[in-house]
């Protein structure tokens, strides 16, 4: 039997949204607010949700607190009340968006899973603006 369990998770970050080959005037005119030199913050929300197979001997497919121990180490310690550009080496060379910032997530994320699992990360940038990525 299949199943998808999620977590929910949060951290805030700073960010400004840039493309150096542009023009100062390009950048803000595409960019707005999110290109502000001074940076600006975001409280992300976060979903992780797994999908597989329930164990028939314990009931779980996953141990939800060792999900939630991976979620913490990797995206909690990593970005919360970090400046995405100027503290993650993620974002050295890479727009923290935050369609960019999703693909990072599920990217380290699955890198510490033990055994093929669907994979899905909601990441919600305002209560009204998020994406999902799956790992396509």
């Amino acid at each position: 039997m299949e199943i998808t369990v999620s977590r929910k998770a949060h951290f805030n970050a700073a960010h400004r949204l840039h493309v150096p080959e542009w023009s100062d005037e390009k950048n803000k005119s595409f960019f707005g607010s999110c290109n502000n030199p001074n940076f600006h913050g975001h409280n992300y929300d976060l979903i992780v949700s797994l999908t597989g197979e329930i164990d028939p001997i314990t009931g779980y497919f996953i141990d939800m607190k060792w999900l939630s121990q991976i979620i913490k180490e990797e995206i909690e310690d990593r970005f919360d009340h970090k400046n995405l550009n100027l503290d993650c080496e993620e974002f050295k060379q890479l727009n923290p968006s935050t369609e960019n910032l999703a693909v990072v997530i599920w990217q380290l994320l699955n890198k510490r899973l033990n055994h093929p699992k669907n994979l899905k990360v909601i990441l919600y940038e305002t209560e009204r603006n998020f994406v999902e990525y799956n790992g396509n």
